[in-house]
Parts: C-alpha cells; sequence; structure tokens
C-alpha cells in the first residue's frame, strides 16, 4: 500500500518536542490525581527522550554499545540454538513466531524510518470519518470503548487523563541507528489515554530465564498491536482522532498506575490484581470525551518497601535495595520522579549475554500468582494488609515457586 495511504499527524499541528505549549506547562492540574496514585516531584523534573532508552541507546552510545548487543539483536534475527534446557531450536523457534506480528507491524514503515509500535505510533489504514457519532454520556462512551477494547482481546482496559509530562520529548531515528533524535509527532488535542493490559501465560513465565519463557513476551506485544490497532481504528471510525501506541510516543507505566490497573512495583513493573507482574500494556491516545478512572491502591508500594525479593534474585544486581529515589544510576532513568530505578545499564548487559531477554524479577515476584484461585485472592489481600511482614516471612518460606525446567512446558503438550 502506497505511503499517502497511512494516516500520519501533521507537524504543524503538533507541539515542539522539547517544549509543551504554554497552556500545557502548568502541571498543577494534576495535582490531586498525582497524590492519589502516590507520584512524587521533585525540582529538576525532565520529560524524557526515548532516545535515551537503553535499548536506543545500544545503537550510539558507546557506554552501551559492545559485541554482546550486536549479537543479541543478530539473535532476535537469526538465533542459533545452544546447549542449555530452554534454549534449543524448538524453543527460538516459538519466540521468534511470538513475536512475527509485532515485528511485521515494526517493518511495514521501514523505507521512512519508521518503526511503529516501537519508536513510532501504530499507523492506520481505514480512513478517518468525515463526522463525529453522536455520543451518550463520557461514562456511557467509556464503557462502550471498554467492551470494544475487550472484544478486540485486552484482558484489562483502563481509561486517565491525558497527561503531556509522559509523553517523549522525542525518539530514536530507525533509519540511521545514529545518535540522531526525531520529534515526537504526537499532536496537540488529545485528552484521554486508553490503556489496555494483557496477561502473560504464566507456566511459560515460570521458565524465566529462558528462550521459552520469552515467548510469553513476544506473544503480547503481538497481541498487543492488533488489539490497539482496531480499537484506534475503531475510534476514527467515530469520526474522532485515536493513536495507538504500545513502546513508542510516551511512557506507559504512569498512565496504567493512573488508570486504575495496579500499582508500581521494586521490580519496575506495575503489579495487578488480576496478573500480579506478569502483564504487559499498550495505550491509545485520543481526543473523544471519555471520563476518566482514578488509582486504586492495594497496599502493594508498602508490601515492595519491606519486600526486597526480586532485587534479591537480579543476577547482575540491577534493581535497587532501598527506598524509591529521584533519578538514577544513569541517564535511562527520567530526572525528577521518585521511584524504585533499575541499573538499565547492567539489566541490558546481562540480557544480551544470554541472547534472550531476563524476567526473574517477574517471576520470582511474591503477586506473580494464579489469581484464578480464591486463596491466591485472598493471599493478595493479606498481602496488602498490616500483616505484611508476616506475609514476606511466609512467601519466602513456603509460598515460593522454583524455577520451572522450559522442558516442563513441552512435555505437558
Amino acid at each position: 500500500m502506497a505511503d499517502k495511504d497511512f494516516d500520519m499527524p501533521e507537524q504543524s499541528g503538533g507541539w515542539p518536542a522539547n517544549r509543551p505549549p504554554d497552556n500545557l506547562t502548568d502541571w498543577s492540574r494534576f495535582e490531586e490525581s498525582d497524590r492519589e496514585a502516590g507520584f512524587v516531584f521533585t525540582d529538576d523534573f525532565e520529560r524524557f527522550s526515548q532516545h535515551d532508552d537503553i535499548f536506543n541507546r545500544a545503537w550510539w552510545d558507546q557506554a552501551v554499545m559492545s559485541d554482546d548487543v550486536i549479537a543479541f539483536y543478530n539473535a532476535q534475527i537469526r538465533p542459533k540454538p545452544r546447549r542449555g534446557e530452554g534454549f534449543s531450536q524448538w524453543d527460538f523457534s516459538l519466540v521468534n513466531a511470538s513475536w512475527s506480528v509485532a515485528r511485521d507491524y515494526a517493518m511495514r514503515g521501514r523505507k521512512d524510518g519508521v518503526r511503529e509500535g516501537f519508536l513510532d505510533h501504530f499507523r492506520t489504514f481505514v480512513p478517518k470519518a468525515e463526522t463525529q457519532a453522536d455520543l451518550p454520556s463520557p461514562e456511557e462512551t467509556a464503557a462502550r470503548v471498554k467492551k470494544v477494547a475487550k472484544f478486540f482481546g485486552a484482558d484489562l482496559v483502563g481509561i486517565t487523563e491525558f497527561d503531556e509530562r509522559w509523553v517523549y520529548t522525542h525518539s530514536a531515528d530507525a533509519a540511521t541507528k545514529t545518535r540522531d533524535e526525531k520529534d515526537n509527532l504526537l499532536p496537540e488535542g488529545m485528552t484521554s489515554v486508553i490503556v489496555m493490559g494483557h496477561g502473560m501465560d504464566r507456566d511459560l513465565v515460570e521458565s524465566y530465564p529462558s528462550a521459552l519463557a520469552a515467548s510469553a513476551t513476544g506473544r503480547e506485544y503481538s497481541r498487543e498491536a492488533a488489539i490497539v490497532s482496531s480499537l484506534a481504528g475503531f475510534i476514527e471510525g467515530l469520526g474522532y482522532r485515536a493513536y495507538g501506541s504500545s513502546n513508542d510516543t510516551g511512557i506507559t507505566i504512569p498512565h496504567v498506575v493512573k488508570a486504575g490497573l495496579g500499582e508500581y512495583g521494586r521490580n519496575q513493573m506495575v503489579i495487578t490484581k488480576e496478573f500480579g507482574p506478569r502483564v504487559r500494556f499498550s495505550k491509545v491516545y485520543t481526543d473523544m470525551p471519555l471520563a476518566h478512572d482514578r488509582p486504586k491502591k492495594y497496599g502493594i508500594h508498602q508490601y515492595c518497601m519491606e519486600c526486597t525479593k526480586c532485587a534479591d534474585a537480579c543476577p547482575p544486581k540491577a534493581l535497587p535495595k532501598g527506598p524509591p529515589e529521584a533519578g538514577g544510576p544513569n541517564r535511562s532513568t527520567i530526572k525528577g520522579v521518585v521511584k524504585w530505578s533499575a541499573d538499565c545499564e547492567k539489566c541490558f548487559k546481562f540480557w544480551t549475554k544470554m541472547r534472550v531477554d531476563c524476567a526473574i524479577c517477574m517471576r520470582v515476584c511474591s503477586y506473580n500468582k494464579d489469581y484464578t484461585k480464591w486463596y491466591n485472592r485472598l493471599l493478595f489481600r493479606l498481602m496488602g494488609s498490616r500483616l505484611r511482614k508476616l506475609m514476606i516471612w511466609a512467601d519466602r518460606k513456603w509460598l515460593t515457586r522454583d524455577r520451572v525446567a522450559p522442558n516442563t512446558w513441552w512435555k505437558s503438550a
């Protein structure tokens, strides 16, 4: 399909990447929701450039580049099976197949330097309706949008207000793979962010770290590419603007927390009551009038303040053991936000040595349980109560599940 068939935002309608317009610089309007979400900012807050995340730094920053990085990215295309359970040809074949849809989306704009879902929002083929549909109340409209999102396959859906603080100032240039940056082209006028959660396969997660386990992540990236694109197309069919997003355009986690889908944990993940940390997230930016959800507290932050299980289990010791702090050990952490921040350089270096992603911190998390079981739902409530210290002790003594041998997944067939 020709390039002109894509629906791209016009640069003239956007705001400069490093400076929002004056009417967007007053962030005091978020004070109440920030407080509900537990967000704390310092005076040196700066919006983040995706150009500085660890995956993009790997292409231009000498502090990150290495032969292992090159081998890691090559392994995503032509993996080399090796000895060790979970790294066979069967395992690598599954992980590559699980990523195939997400990679197809990412590659369809490659000649334009566009990498959908990773550096650029998903482009739509269906023409936007010329007239806007009559809408019921924002509450009823939000309920319908959530129903449609779940119809397309989302497991969780929440809606929050658009907050430009989390929009990337720039994205990396996929065409040059150099230190060059390009402006983030999200246009003005967005009012809401629809956030969707996609539950990961627990049996596969239990075998991290392995190539087999990485299939659990790849499948959700592929699923969300289709779900997000479908939901964006639905909204545009009603005459409103919609920009589907995965890792691109803006930081996802703050929107997830504000949409009431979970709390941020020490392991750098949003922990939900439905899946624990075992969930991926995507989002759709829109100007459709929608009612917004509120953050919810489950006592997860207080539990993580006492528990260091993920940090203890991290092989490269990339996770912090102390309380949340502003900033981080290198430029891959956003400035001026008080939170738990990983040492992304240590984490990514470990990934590249294994040639696949690592999610040991997800696997060992006390909240990684099967919440279709009533007794695990009871444990979830107790962990967020004043009994949290007792629950941490009990989790380490009795409730911790050892890594499952990857071949167990194949044998279960």
